[in-house]
């Protein structure tokens, strides 16, 4: 990961509330930003991991040979951390075999072929209306929807909304916040589909029975305030909470700090002190589940970046793959050097285009050099902007030079495992050392000691 110019990005909120830490970005939000949503033509092949998720993989239920309809479960889930998968076209499973992920490495997938009958599976109708579904009757709908987390996490949702009852949910918190730079996706769905969104944040915070929400945008989306602040008088009990524009403000704990002034303590969760935090994307899934029965087989991804030659905003078939979504945006141009799904902070970089379109896409980014300004690592300098900066109040110049030295007790004992991997770190680093690399590794060893511990 490399750096972007920095620069402060507010719009005059002085109310705009914020966290300790974190960095300011230029959002290059601009290319994408007044895009309207396109719908992109549907593949005529996808491929559909099993493995889109946090957990287990889901188990293929469908075989080689067999003709699948829009929205059949064709991956069912396995164990307590898992989600169903559906097929997003009608057509003939042609293969089932591991196939390039854009997480990294290989995972199964089921392959489809189009049949172009756009036939829809006999499940997908309404669920009926919100004000007579109960809380499980939504948790149910949600968890065979298979809808996750669609900031890029991608955890179960049903597994949030099913806290234990020892934890007593009295806050929700629709996350609007879109903190990476290029990425634009939720605010085009909140500017074009508000509505369908605001439907969605209610059946959430019905499951989980909670009365007030609160919807934490930041400043740098002017459009989307001003529509979400016109709310009906029948929504009072939804509070807009504008946020100030820093990275990562979007991060589920730096955003219950900011919102709500709780802090999760480290090694805990949200749900510890009584809060679940939803991304848009969730939420507009949610709704689609529920008004139309609707499974997760689509999502909106941005396409972004100076090598993309129109950018936009594109609601595409899970499935389809990197190659195919670029072309609808015009193809590349010259001098790309990295391709990322996510935002240039957090996201992967891809070493194919050949790979598919999944739940956590939030973004194809097509970077050149300059958009990089990679450079070699050098030795920490002890300058502290690191700590300064860290939004977990860390000491990422310590987990660096443990890691490096493959310590990784002493990462434990610093808290290598509460890092949310944000890059802040990297980012400011002047010595260009890959801190949260490091730290990633570090976490990686840390938890396979554990398990080896337990075993």
């Amino acid at each position: 990961m490399g750096r972007i110019n920095a620069t402060p990005t507010g719009k005059g909120y002085t109310l705009a509330k914020t966290f300790q830490g974190g960095v300011h970005l230029a959002d290059h939000k601009e290319q994408t930003a007044s895009q309207p949503i396109k719908k992109a033509p549907d593949p005529q092949r996808v491929i559909i991991p099993l493995s889109q998720h946090v957990g287990s993989p889901a188990s293929a239920n469908v075989l080689v040979g067999d003709s699948v309809k829009i929205g059949q479960k064709i991956g069912q889930a396995q164990g307590f951390i898992s989600c169903p998968i559906h097929s997003s076209i009608a057509g003939k499973v042609v293969s089932i075999q591991s196939s390039p992920h854009p997480a990294g490495a290989s995972s199964l997938a089921i392959i489809i072929e189009n049949d172009g009958t756009n036939a829809l599976d006999e499940g997908i109708k309404p669920k009926g209306d919100l004000s007579i579904l109960s809380a499980d009757e939504i948790k149910a709908i949600v968890k065979e929807a298979g809808i996750v987390g669609m900031g890029g996490a991608a955890f179960p949702t049903h597994i949030k909304l099913s806290p234990p009852l020892k934890n007593k949910i009295d806050a929700f918190i629709l996350n609007c916040a879109e903190c990476e730079p290029y990425l634009t996706c939720d605010y085009r769905l909140l500017l074009e589909r508000t509505d369908e969104v605001i439907y969605g944040m209610r059946a959430l915070m019905k499951a989980l029975g909670v009365k007030k929400g609160c919807i934490g945008i930041e400043d740098n989306k002017p459009e989307a305030i001003k529509l979400l602040k016109a709310l009906p008088e029948k929504d009072k009990d939804i509070e807009v909470v504008v946020l100030k524009t820093k990275y990562p403000q979007g991060a589920e704990k730096q955003l219950i700090k900011a919102i709500l002034n709780r802090e999760v303590p480290l090694g805990k969760l949200p749900l510890h002190i009584g809060v679940v935090v939803n991304n848009v994307g969730t939420a507009y899934a949610t709704a689609c589940a529920l008004k139309q029965g609707l499974p997760l087989i689509k999502r909106i991804v941005t396409v972004a970046g100076s090598g993309v030659a129109h950018p936009q905003n594109l609601e595409v078939k899970l499935g389809t793959t990197f190659a195919e979504v670029i072309q609808e945006c015009g193809g590349s141009n010259e001098g790309v050097e990295k391709v990322i799904m996510g935002g240039p902070m957090m996201g992967i970089a891809q070493a194919t285009l050949d790979v598919p379109v999944i739940k956590g896409t939030s973004g194809i980014l097509l970077l050149n050099k300059d958009e990089l300004a990679l450079e070699e690592a050098n030795p920490c300098i002890k300058c502290g902007r690191c700590v300064d900066n860290c939004p977990m109040g860390h000491l990422p110049l310590y987990l660096g030079t443990y890691g490096e030295r493959e310590i990784w007790e002493k990462c434990a004992e610093l808290g290598a495992l509460d890092c949310v991997e944000c890059g802040s770190c990297t980012y400011l680093c002047p010595a260009g050392r890959p801190l949260v690399q490091i730290i990633k590794l570090a976490k990686q060893k840390i938890i396979a000691e554990q398990k080896k511990k337990k075993k």
